[in-house]
């Protein structure tokens, strides 16, 4: 007995496929990245993509191409003026595996990018999904993709749980060999636009008719959040700020610049007695990373005697890789 998910794509794969390509035709956003099919391009779009909204891409995505037009500049460069460019987009290992495939395809392959998903798995930081993004829409394989948006739209569309390999082989019998990048796209586009979340827009959704839950199908729990308080100190003289860098062995960012942190809410001394910041708070902001929300507050003052670092004049910051958080709080302060 087939399983619903299967009697669907059965009945409905066909016409699924071309109402979304109709539909994507006539909807789609004016992305920079989808005015041009070249690999590069279309590589350096989809690592910025993940994880990131694509509000915040955009702009990073023109000054990166700007800086990097082509592989070979990528390659050439040095890590820390990649890092500096990608500063404010965050998940920073993303920008370091870029650089380090640039330098594979650059030294192996002479510069030409692999045609296909199975080589482009090969190279470091990319993975199935963007593998197959890239070979679909720069090249025309007819390979599927499934990120969180192409997981809520088949769900709701199967009216099943389908998870893991399931969902990637759903995903597989939906795309067709005509289009296939224009289709990887434009399923991702569903729901990134109408099939949301929380309201998904069911009424003007071209796949209303063919939709078994109509955005009605009770998704698994979402991830807990945990939250965090932080203080760092912003201590600036003259036009210059004092920033320490993150050591290279850092699980999360390493080598990043940023402010002295002062270990926490409340800043415990030798005495053991906790100093409370609220009244000298020059500033306080919330920042999230993953599945933690901090909250951050930042006080004037003097860095720590111990404090590793070294004064930055606000006219270099912009070459030195800032951590997102330690960008934010110098547009705060007017230095960026």
């Amino acid at each position: 007995m087939p399983l619903p998910e299967q009697t669907w794509l059965e009945s409905s794969a066909a016409r699924f496929r071309e109402r979304l390509l109709d539909w994507y035709d006539r909807h789609q956003r004016d992305l920079p990245w989808r005015r041009v099919r070249d690999p590069y391009r279309v590589w350096i779009s989809e690592v910025m993509l993940q994880q990131t909204r694509v509000a915040a891409v955009v702009e990073h995505y023109r000054r990166f191409l700007k800086r990097f037009p082509n592989i070979r500049k990528l390659a050439s460069a040095r890590e820390s003026s990649v890092l500096a460019i990608w500063s404010g987009l965050g998940y920073y290992r993303r920008a370091r595996m870029l650089y380090a495939a640039a330098k594979k395809i650059v030294k192996e392959k002479a510069g030409k990018f692999p045609a296909n998903a199975t080589e482009l798995r090969e190279l470091p930081g990319i993975g199935r999904y963007t593998a197959n993004a890239i070979a679909s829409i720069a090249f025309g394989e007819p390979v599927a993709v499934v990120d969180g948006n192409v997981k809520r739209v088949l769900q709701r569309m199967s009216g099943r749980n389908v998870d893991g390999e399931g969902l990637w082989a759903m995903a597989a019998q939906l795309i067709g060999r005509e289009r296939p990048g224009d289709f990887n796209q434009a399923i991702m586009e569903l729901g990134a636009t109408v099939c949301v979340p929380r309201r998904p827009l069911c009424l003007p959704c071209p796949m209303r008719d063919l939709c078994v839950t109509r955005g009605e199908l009770e998704n698994p729990q979402r991830e807990r959040r945990h939250k965090k308080e932080i203080c760092y100190v912003f201590d600036s003289r003259d036009d210059s700020v004092f920033l320490v860098r993150r050591p290279k062995d850092a699980s999360q960012m390493p080598g990043m610049w940023e402010l002295p942190q002062l270990g926490g809410r409340n800043d415990r001394g030798g005495n053991g007695r906790g100093r409370n910041y609220r009244k000298e708070d020059w500033l306080t902001l919330r920042h999230s990373i993953t599945t933690t929300d901090f909250v951050i507050h930042v006080v004037r003052g003097a860095a720590k005697s111990e404090a590793k670092g070294r004064w930055v004049e606000s006219r270099r910051l912009t070459a030195l890789p800032l951590t997102g958080l330690t960008r934010k709080i110098l547009r705060r302060a007017e230095l960026l």
